[in-house]
C-alpha cells in the first residue's frame, strides 16, 4: 500500500499484477511472508522482498527505499478493508531464536503512525511489542482519541506486562480478543498471565503456543491445558508442521475438538470421520 501511494504521487498508474500485461509494466513488486509459500518464477522486472525471500543467515535482506517507507498508505488497493493498520514502533527488545524481527527491524524504536483508513471501523496495531515502545503512553492517547475498537494483531508481550499496561488496556475497546504468547515452556509465564487476568476477562484472551521448536509434547500439553483451565483460548503455532504439529494444531485450534476430547485420545482421521457421520445423521432427522 505504501508502494502504491508513492508511485501514484509520482503520477504513475498502479494495478494488481497480470502476467498478460508484463511488458507494459515498469516495475513489478512481489512480496512473500513465509519461506514455504509458493513463489512465482522470477522475471527481470520483478522486485522481490519480505521474509519469504530474504536470507537472514547470509544477511541478505531486501528493504524498500526510504522514500517509499516514508509514504502514507493507499487503502484504495483493498476497497473492502474496514480496518486501519498502524505501527507505533518497530523492532523488539527480545532476541527469540526463532524470530527474524530483531534482524529485520533492529531494537525497538518508536515510529510515527501512518494515515488511517477512511473506511476503517477498527484499528489494527501491528507492533511486535507495543508496550515496550518508549512512547507507548502516546499510543494509548492516540487510540483513546480515535474511539474505535482496537485489535493488537501481533499481541502484547505478557512477560513484560505491568499493572500500568493493564490499566491502559482497560480504557480501550479491545476488538474480539487480546493476543498473548507463551513460546518457551521453560519460562513460567503463569504469574504474569494471572496478573493480566486482573484487568482482562479470560474469555477475551487468546494465547499463541509455539510447538515443535524447543518443547516436548508433554510441555506443549501442560501449557495448553493450563490455559484452558483458566478460561483462555490456546492457539497452537507449529514451527515445523510435522504430522504431530498439524494434528495438535488442528485439535487445539478447533473449539469443538478441544472442547470434546483430550489430545491423548484424539485421532484426527477418526474425529473427522465421526464428525462427517454426525452431519449425515443430523441431516436425515
Amino acid at each position: 500500500m505504501q508502494i502504491s501511494q508513492f508511485y501514484k504521487q509520482q503520477g504513475d498508474t498502479v494495478e494488481w499484477y497480470s502476467p498478460l500485461y508484463y511488458e507494459d509494466y515498469s516495475n513489478v513488486y512481489v512480496a512473500s511472508l513465509f519461506k514455504n509459500t509458493p513463489k512465482p518464477k522470477k522475471r527481470p522486472k520483478f522486485i522481490c522482498g519480505g521474509t519469504g525471500f530474504d536470507d537472514y543467515e547470509s544477511n541478505i535482506i531486501t528493504k524498500l527505499p526510504s522514500e517509499i517507507e516514508a509514504s502514507e498508505v493507499d487503502y484504495s488497493l483493498f476497497p473492502n478493508c474496514q480496518t486501519s493498520y498502524l505501527w507505533f514502533s518497530r523492532g523488539c527488545p527480545h532476541k527469540c531464536p526463532f524470530c527474524v524481527v530483531p534482524k529485520k527491524e533492529g531494537m525497538i524504536h518508536s515510529v510515527e503512525p501512518k494515515n488511517l483508513n477512511p473506511k476503517g471501523k477498527t484499528i489494527t496495531i501491528v507492533d511486535n511489542n507495543p508496550f515496550m515502545n518508549p512512547r507507548w503512553e502516546e499510543m494509548i492517547e492516540f487510540l483513546l482519541l480515535e474511539k474505535k475498537p482496537v485489535n493488537f494483531c501481533s499481541g502484547i508481550s505478557v512477560r513484560d506486562f505491568s499493572d500500568l499496561h493493564g490499566l491502559a488496556l482497560q480504557k480501550l475497546h479491545i476488538h474480539k480478543q487480546l493476543n498473548i504468547a507463551w513460546d518457551n515452556p521453560r519460562e513460567d509465564l503463569r504469574p504474569k498471565i494471572e496478573q493480566l487476568l486482573k484487568f482482562i476477562k479470560p474469555y477475551r484472551v487468546q494465547c499463541y503456543v509455539l510447538v515443535e521448536y524447543w518443547s516436548t509434547q508433554q510441555e506443549d500439553l501442560d501449557r495448553i491445558y493450563w490455559l484452558q483451565s483458566r478460561g483462555i483460548d490456546p492457539y497452537v503455532m507449529p514451527y515445523k508442521k510435522t504430522r504431530y504439529g498439524k494434528d495438535i494444531a488442528r485439535w487445539c485450534n478447533t473449539r469443538k475438538a478441544i472442547g470434546s476430547v483430550r489430545f491423548e485420545e484424539y485421532n484426527r482421521q477418526e474425529y473427522e470421520r465421526n464428525k462427517r457421520l454426525s452431519v449425515v445423521s443430523n441431516s436425515r432427522r
